[in-house]
Protein backbone atom coordinates (compact mmCIF):
# COMPACT_ATOMS: atom_id res chain seq x y z
CA UNK A 1 0.00 0.00 0.00
CA UNK A 2 0.97 3.50 -0.79
CA UNK A 3 0.15 6.71 0.42
CA UNK A 4 0.42 9.84 -0.55
CA UNK A 5 -1.95 11.73 0.92
CA UNK A 6 -2.87 9.58 3.61
CA UNK A 7 -6.71 9.37 2.66
CA UNK A 8 -8.47 6.15 1.55
CA UNK A 9 -12.27 7.14 0.93
CA UNK A 10 -14.62 4.44 1.71
CA UNK A 11 -17.87 5.57 0.31
CA UNK A 12 -17.61 6.87 -3.43
CA UNK A 13 -19.54 6.11 -6.45
CA UNK A 14 -19.00 4.76 -10.29
CA UNK A 15 -21.45 5.96 -12.85
CA UNK A 16 -21.96 3.14 -14.93
CA UNK A 17 -21.86 3.84 -18.94
CA UNK A 18 -24.51 3.04 -21.84
CA UNK A 19 -22.67 0.33 -22.55
CA UNK A 20 -21.86 -1.85 -19.36
CA UNK A 21 -25.11 -3.71 -20.05
CA UNK A 22 -25.76 -3.64 -23.62
CA UNK A 23 -22.94 -5.07 -24.40
CA UNK A 24 -22.73 -7.93 -21.85
CA UNK A 25 -26.39 -9.10 -22.01
CA UNK A 26 -27.40 -11.14 -24.96
CA UNK A 27 -29.74 -8.87 -26.74
CA UNK A 28 -31.75 -11.90 -28.93
CA UNK A 29 -32.70 -13.33 -25.21
CA UNK A 30 -32.78 -10.04 -23.34
CA UNK A 31 -34.49 -7.47 -25.64
CA UNK A 32 -35.01 -4.56 -24.58
CA UNK A 33 -35.24 -5.55 -20.79
CA UNK A 34 -31.47 -4.88 -20.57
CA UNK A 35 -30.81 -2.12 -18.19
CA UNK A 36 -30.36 0.82 -20.94
CA UNK A 37 -30.11 4.68 -21.41
CA UNK A 38 -33.74 5.71 -23.98
CA UNK A 39 -34.43 9.07 -25.15
CA UNK A 40 -37.44 10.95 -24.14
CA UNK A 41 -39.85 13.01 -26.26
CA UNK A 42 -38.43 16.24 -24.76
CA UNK A 43 -34.65 15.40 -25.47
CA UNK A 44 -33.45 14.17 -21.91
CA UNK A 45 -32.73 10.56 -21.31
CA UNK A 46 -33.06 8.01 -19.03
CA UNK A 47 -32.16 4.72 -17.25
CA UNK A 48 -34.53 2.27 -17.96
CA UNK A 49 -34.19 -2.16 -16.49
CA UNK A 50 -36.58 -4.39 -17.19
CA UNK A 51 -38.58 -2.14 -19.13
CA UNK A 52 -39.46 0.09 -16.47
CA UNK A 53 -37.59 3.35 -15.64
CA UNK A 54 -35.41 3.73 -12.74
CA UNK A 55 -36.21 6.91 -10.52
CA UNK A 56 -32.82 8.51 -10.37
CA UNK A 57 -32.65 12.42 -11.23
CA UNK A 58 -30.88 12.22 -14.08
CA UNK A 59 -28.70 9.94 -16.44
CA UNK A 60 -26.06 9.73 -14.25
CA UNK A 61 -25.13 11.27 -10.70
CA UNK A 62 -22.66 14.09 -11.02
CA UNK A 63 -23.61 16.66 -8.52
CA UNK A 64 -20.40 17.22 -6.98
CA UNK A 65 -17.98 18.32 -10.61
CA UNK A 66 -21.36 20.29 -11.63
CA UNK A 67 -21.43 24.11 -11.32
CA UNK A 68 -24.73 23.82 -9.42
CA UNK A 69 -24.79 21.00 -7.38
CA UNK A 70 -28.22 20.51 -7.38
CA UNK A 71 -28.38 19.50 -11.06
CA UNK A 72 -28.00 16.44 -12.53
CA UNK A 73 -26.85 15.30 -16.47
CA UNK A 74 -30.24 14.88 -17.98
CA UNK A 75 -28.25 13.48 -21.68
CA UNK A 76 -25.36 11.27 -21.54
CA UNK A 77 -23.42 13.85 -23.54
CA UNK A 78 -24.41 16.38 -20.84
CA UNK A 79 -22.10 14.17 -18.42
CA UNK A 80 -18.22 14.72 -17.00
CA UNK A 81 -15.77 12.10 -17.40
CA UNK A 82 -14.77 12.17 -13.76
CA UNK A 83 -17.54 10.24 -13.00
CA UNK A 84 -17.76 7.31 -15.47
CA UNK A 85 -13.94 7.35 -16.82
CA UNK A 86 -11.06 6.20 -14.31
CA UNK A 87 -8.29 8.04 -15.53
CA UNK A 88 -10.33 10.85 -15.25
CA UNK A 89 -11.40 9.83 -11.57
CA UNK A 90 -7.50 9.69 -10.90
CA UNK A 91 -7.20 13.01 -11.40
CA UNK A 92 -10.09 14.14 -9.43
CA UNK A 93 -8.88 11.99 -6.54
CA UNK A 94 -5.31 13.29 -6.77
CA UNK A 95 -6.98 17.11 -7.09
CA UNK A 96 -8.75 16.08 -3.70
CA UNK A 97 -5.89 14.46 -2.04
CA UNK A 98 -7.33 10.98 -2.26
CA UNK A 99 -5.21 7.80 -2.16
CA UNK A 100 -7.79 5.16 -2.41
CA UNK A 101 -11.12 4.92 -3.27
CA UNK A 102 -13.78 2.21 -2.35
CA UNK A 103 -16.36 1.97 -5.31
CA UNK A 104 -20.44 1.72 -4.74
CA UNK A 105 -22.81 1.24 -7.80
CA UNK A 106 -25.19 4.32 -9.01
CA UNK A 107 -27.35 3.02 -11.69
CA UNK A 108 -27.41 -0.85 -10.11
CA UNK A 109 -28.77 0.93 -7.18
CA UNK A 110 -25.97 1.85 -4.19
CA UNK A 111 -26.80 -1.44 -3.01
CA UNK A 112 -27.79 -3.08 -5.86
CA UNK A 113 -31.41 -2.74 -5.26
CA UNK A 114 -32.56 -1.90 -8.75
CA UNK A 115 -31.66 -5.66 -9.48
CA UNK A 116 -33.26 -7.02 -6.55
CA UNK A 117 -36.69 -5.55 -7.86
CA UNK A 118 -36.24 -7.73 -11.21
CA UNK A 119 -38.83 -10.42 -10.87
CA UNK A 120 -37.08 -12.81 -13.39
CA UNK A 121 -33.85 -14.42 -11.29
CA UNK A 122 -31.85 -15.40 -14.49
CA UNK A 123 -32.55 -11.75 -15.79
CA UNK A 124 -31.62 -10.93 -12.11
CA UNK A 125 -28.15 -12.37 -11.88
CA UNK A 126 -27.11 -11.64 -15.30
CA UNK A 127 -27.25 -8.28 -14.46
CA UNK A 128 -25.32 -8.57 -11.01
CA UNK A 129 -22.60 -10.02 -13.15
CA UNK A 130 -22.30 -7.53 -15.55
CA UNK A 131 -21.92 -4.96 -13.24
CA UNK A 132 -19.11 -6.75 -11.24
CA UNK A 133 -17.57 -8.19 -14.17
CA UNK A 134 -17.17 -4.56 -15.54
CA UNK A 135 -16.23 -3.20 -12.20
CA UNK A 136 -13.01 -5.64 -12.54
CA UNK A 137 -12.55 -4.85 -16.08
CA UNK A 138 -12.50 -0.99 -16.22
CA UNK A 139 -12.13 0.02 -13.16
CA UNK A 140 -10.53 -2.11 -10.61
CA UNK A 141 -7.95 -3.06 -13.63
CA UNK A 142 -7.23 0.34 -14.28
CA UNK A 143 -5.76 0.91 -10.87
CA UNK A 144 -4.91 -0.48 -7.48
CA UNK A 145 -6.64 2.30 -6.23
CA UNK A 146 -9.92 1.76 -6.77
CA UNK A 147 -10.99 -1.17 -4.33
CA UNK A 148 -13.86 -2.93 -5.83
CA UNK A 149 -16.85 -4.10 -3.88
CA UNK A 150 -19.79 -6.86 -5.60
CA UNK A 151 -23.43 -7.02 -5.61
CA UNK A 152 -25.12 -10.02 -5.47
CA UNK A 153 -28.52 -11.24 -6.35
CA UNK A 154 -31.49 -11.89 -4.04
CA UNK A 155 -33.58 -13.99 -5.22
CA UNK A 156 -32.09 -16.71 -3.69
CA UNK A 157 -29.17 -17.08 -0.97
CA UNK A 158 -27.74 -20.03 -2.72
CA UNK A 159 -27.37 -17.19 -5.51
CA UNK A 160 -26.23 -14.61 -3.35
CA UNK A 161 -23.36 -16.89 -2.16
CA UNK A 162 -22.40 -18.05 -5.75
CA UNK A 163 -22.01 -14.95 -7.15
CA UNK A 164 -20.01 -13.59 -3.94
CA UNK A 165 -17.31 -16.25 -4.32
CA UNK A 166 -17.40 -15.70 -7.90
CA UNK A 167 -17.07 -11.91 -7.44
CA UNK A 168 -14.46 -11.92 -4.50
CA UNK A 169 -12.20 -14.54 -6.88
CA UNK A 170 -11.91 -11.82 -9.32
CA UNK A 171 -11.23 -9.17 -7.28
CA UNK A 172 -13.83 -7.50 -5.29
CA UNK A 173 -12.88 -7.02 -1.93
CA UNK A 174 -16.76 -6.20 -0.02
CA UNK A 175 -20.42 -6.84 -0.54
CA UNK A 176 -22.85 -4.05 -0.78
CA UNK A 177 -26.29 -5.46 0.18
CA UNK A 178 -29.94 -4.34 0.47
CA UNK A 179 -30.39 -4.01 4.00
CA UNK A 180 -34.32 -4.24 3.38
CA UNK A 181 -34.21 -6.86 0.55
CA UNK A 182 -37.61 -7.70 1.66
CA UNK A 183 -39.10 -4.71 0.00
CA UNK A 184 -37.59 -5.58 -3.22
CA UNK A 185 -38.75 -8.94 -3.33
CA UNK A 186 -40.47 -11.99 -1.35
CA UNK A 187 -37.55 -13.74 0.46
CA UNK A 188 -36.93 -13.76 4.21
CA UNK A 189 -36.33 -10.50 6.50
CA UNK A 190 -32.43 -10.28 7.01
CA UNK A 191 -32.31 -11.04 10.57
CA UNK A 192 -33.78 -15.04 9.90
CA UNK A 193 -31.65 -17.68 9.57
CA UNK A 194 -31.66 -18.18 6.03
CA UNK A 195 -29.06 -15.70 5.32
CA UNK A 196 -26.91 -16.91 7.43
CA UNK A 197 -24.90 -19.07 5.01
CA UNK A 198 -23.99 -15.68 3.10
CA UNK A 199 -22.85 -14.21 6.25
CA UNK A 200 -20.54 -17.79 6.84
CA UNK A 201 -19.43 -16.92 3.46
CA UNK A 202 -18.21 -13.20 4.07
CA UNK A 203 -16.69 -14.64 7.32
CA UNK A 204 -15.07 -17.12 5.55
CA UNK A 205 -13.49 -14.50 2.46
CA UNK A 206 -13.08 -11.28 5.43
CA UNK A 207 -14.35 -8.86 3.25
CA UNK A 208 -17.39 -6.71 5.05
CA UNK A 209 -20.85 -6.44 4.45
CA UNK A 210 -21.77 -2.79 3.33
CA UNK A 211 -24.90 -1.49 3.81
CA UNK A 212 -25.17 2.00 2.43
CA UNK A 213 -28.16 4.55 3.32
CA UNK A 214 -30.99 5.47 1.45
CA UNK A 215 -31.00 2.00 -0.34
CA UNK A 216 -34.43 1.56 1.40
CA UNK A 217 -37.81 3.76 0.72
CA UNK A 218 -39.61 2.11 3.44
CA UNK A 219 -37.76 3.74 6.29
CA UNK A 220 -36.64 7.27 4.56
CA UNK A 221 -39.63 9.46 4.98
CA UNK A 222 -40.79 11.59 1.63
CA UNK A 223 -39.92 15.00 1.44
CA UNK A 224 -43.11 17.34 1.19
CA UNK A 225 -44.56 17.71 -2.26
CA UNK A 226 -44.71 21.23 -2.25
CA UNK A 227 -41.16 22.14 -1.45
CA UNK A 228 -39.13 23.37 -4.15
CA UNK A 229 -36.86 21.19 -5.99
CA UNK A 230 -33.95 21.77 -4.38
CA UNK A 231 -35.53 22.31 -1.18
CA UNK A 232 -36.59 18.29 -1.72
CA UNK A 233 -33.48 17.41 -2.02
CA UNK A 234 -31.56 18.94 0.61
CA UNK A 235 -34.37 17.37 2.79
CA UNK A 236 -33.26 13.46 1.41
CA UNK A 237 -29.67 14.45 1.55
CA UNK A 238 -29.89 15.53 5.41
CA UNK A 239 -32.38 12.25 6.42
CA UNK A 240 -30.87 9.75 4.17
CA UNK A 241 -27.91 8.73 6.75
CA UNK A 242 -30.41 9.31 9.27
CA UNK A 243 -32.51 6.49 7.75
CA UNK A 244 -29.57 4.00 8.90
CA UNK A 245 -31.17 4.48 12.58
CA UNK A 246 -33.27 1.75 12.56
CA UNK A 247 -30.67 -1.11 10.31
CA UNK A 248 -28.15 -0.06 13.17
CA UNK A 249 -30.58 -1.18 15.97
CA UNK A 250 -31.79 -4.00 13.97
CA UNK A 251 -28.41 -5.40 13.89
CA UNK A 252 -27.59 -4.82 17.30
CA UNK A 253 -30.52 -6.45 18.07
CA UNK A 254 -30.76 -9.15 15.84
CA UNK A 255 -28.09 -11.81 17.01
CA UNK A 256 -26.76 -11.54 13.45
CA UNK A 257 -23.35 -10.56 14.67
CA UNK A 258 -23.68 -12.74 17.71
CA UNK A 259 -24.39 -15.48 15.56
CA UNK A 260 -20.94 -14.50 12.92
CA UNK A 261 -18.76 -12.38 15.00
CA UNK A 262 -15.80 -12.69 12.63
CA UNK A 263 -18.10 -10.46 10.14
CA UNK A 264 -17.57 -7.19 9.91
CA UNK A 265 -20.01 -4.30 8.86
CA UNK A 266 -19.83 -1.02 7.50
CA UNK A 267 -22.46 1.74 7.22
CA UNK A 268 -22.19 4.14 4.27
CA UNK A 269 -22.92 7.38 4.30
CA UNK A 270 -23.94 7.20 7.99
CA UNK A 271 -22.42 10.05 9.29
CA UNK A 272 -20.66 10.43 12.89
CA UNK A 273 -22.83 12.41 15.05
CA UNK A 274 -26.28 10.28 15.88
CA UNK A 275 -23.84 7.23 16.41
CA UNK A 276 -22.81 7.89 19.48
CA UNK A 277 -26.02 9.08 20.72
CA UNK A 278 -27.56 5.60 19.66
CA UNK A 279 -24.76 3.11 21.27
CA UNK A 280 -25.74 4.82 24.57
CA UNK A 281 -29.33 4.91 23.96
CA UNK A 282 -29.16 1.33 22.93
CA UNK A 283 -27.43 0.16 25.80
CA UNK A 284 -29.35 2.35 28.34
CA UNK A 285 -32.95 0.79 26.62
CA UNK A 286 -31.45 -2.78 26.63
CA UNK A 287 -30.10 -2.40 30.21
CA UNK A 288 -33.56 -0.96 31.18
CA UNK A 289 -35.42 -3.52 29.10
CA UNK A 290 -33.64 -5.82 30.60
CA UNK A 291 -32.64 -7.72 27.13
CA UNK A 292 -29.18 -8.87 28.31
CA UNK A 293 -31.66 -11.23 30.33
CA UNK A 294 -32.35 -13.08 26.91
CA UNK A 295 -29.40 -14.99 26.49
CA UNK A 296 -27.36 -11.98 24.76
CA UNK A 297 -23.41 -11.87 25.90
CA UNK A 298 -22.29 -8.72 24.86
CA UNK A 299 -24.43 -5.25 25.15
CA UNK A 300 -24.85 -3.21 22.02
CA UNK A 301 -21.74 -1.24 22.23
CA UNK A 302 -19.87 -4.39 22.94
CA UNK A 303 -20.91 -5.86 19.43
CA UNK A 304 -20.79 -2.46 17.92
CA UNK A 305 -16.81 -1.95 18.59
CA UNK A 306 -16.31 -5.30 17.88
CA UNK A 307 -17.44 -5.57 14.32
CA UNK A 308 -19.18 -2.43 13.05
CA UNK A 309 -17.80 1.01 11.50
CA UNK A 310 -19.52 4.42 10.95
CA UNK A 311 -18.39 6.41 7.81
CA UNK A 312 -18.06 10.29 8.09
CA UNK A 313 -17.34 12.85 5.58
CA UNK A 314 -17.99 16.45 7.74
CA UNK A 315 -18.39 15.56 10.83
CA UNK A 316 -16.77 17.75 13.22
CA UNK A 317 -19.48 17.20 15.99
CA UNK A 318 -19.05 13.71 15.27
CA UNK A 319 -15.50 13.43 15.35
CA UNK A 320 -15.24 14.58 18.62
CA UNK A 321 -17.23 11.86 20.02
CA UNK A 322 -14.68 9.42 18.43
CA UNK A 323 -13.51 7.42 21.96
CA UNK A 324 -17.24 6.83 22.60
CA UNK A 325 -17.96 5.46 19.26
CA UNK A 326 -14.66 3.96 18.71
CA UNK A 327 -11.28 4.68 16.96
CA UNK A 328 -11.18 1.53 15.45
CA UNK A 329 -14.92 1.90 14.29
CA UNK A 330 -14.41 4.81 12.26
CA UNK A 331 -13.73 5.02 8.41
CA UNK A 332 -14.08 8.45 6.47
CA UNK A 333 -14.61 9.26 2.89
CA UNK A 334 -15.49 12.22 -0.03
CA UNK A 335 -19.34 10.93 -0.95
CA UNK A 336 -17.82 11.45 -4.83
CA UNK A 337 -19.92 12.14 -6.82
CA UNK A 338 -22.83 13.15 -4.77
CA UNK A 339 -23.73 16.78 -4.39
CA UNK A 340 -22.63 16.68 -0.71
CA UNK A 341 -19.57 15.56 -1.12
CA UNK A 342 -16.46 17.47 0.17
CA UNK A 343 -14.42 17.49 -3.03
CA UNK A 344 -12.52 19.30 -4.21
CA UNK A 345 -12.32 21.12 -1.10
CA UNK A 346 -11.63 17.93 1.21
CA UNK A 347 -8.39 19.10 2.87
CA UNK A 348 -10.21 22.04 4.04
CA UNK A 349 -12.70 19.97 5.43
CA UNK A 350 -10.11 17.53 6.68
CA UNK A 351 -8.64 20.51 8.73
CA UNK A 352 -11.56 21.72 10.18
CA UNK A 353 -12.70 18.51 11.60
CA UNK A 354 -9.56 17.36 12.84
CA UNK A 355 -7.89 20.52 14.25
CA UNK A 356 -7.53 19.07 17.52
CA UNK A 357 -6.81 15.30 17.10
CA UNK A 358 -3.87 13.82 17.56
CA UNK A 359 -1.50 12.71 14.24
CA UNK A 360 -1.99 9.06 15.40
CA UNK A 361 -5.64 9.23 16.36
CA UNK A 362 -6.65 11.25 12.64
CA UNK A 363 -3.95 8.25 10.59
CA UNK A 364 -6.20 5.72 12.13
CA UNK A 365 -9.64 7.13 11.09
CA UNK A 366 -8.19 8.52 7.77
CA UNK A 367 -6.75 5.08 6.14
CA UNK A 368 -5.73 2.91 8.86
CA UNK A 369 -8.78 1.13 9.31
CA UNK A 370 -9.76 1.27 5.85
CA UNK A 371 -6.72 -0.46 5.35
CA UNK A 372 -6.82 -3.01 7.44
CA UNK A 373 -10.60 -3.47 6.77
CA UNK A 374 -10.15 -3.99 2.88
CA UNK A 375 -6.41 -5.48 2.83
CA UNK A 376 -4.64 -3.08 1.10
Amino acid sequence: MQLNYGLVSVDDHVQEHPGVWTSRLSRERWGERIPHVESLPNGTERWVVDGKPLGLDGIATAGAVLPKRTDEPQRWSDGRREVYEPGERLKAMDRDGVDYSVLYPTVAGVAGESFGRIADPELEQACVQAYNDWLIDEWASTSERFVSQCIAPISSVEAAIAEVHRAVGKGHRGLVFPSIPMELREVPHLNEAYWDPLWSTLEELEIPLCLHAGASASIQAPADENLSPILAETFRAITRPASQISIFVDLLLSRILLRHPRMRVVFAESGLGWGAYLLEFTDHQFEEDQVHTEGYELIPSEMFKRQCYLTGWYDRAGIQNRHFIGLENILWSTNFPLATSSWPDTKECLAQSFADVPDAERDQILWGNAAKLYRL
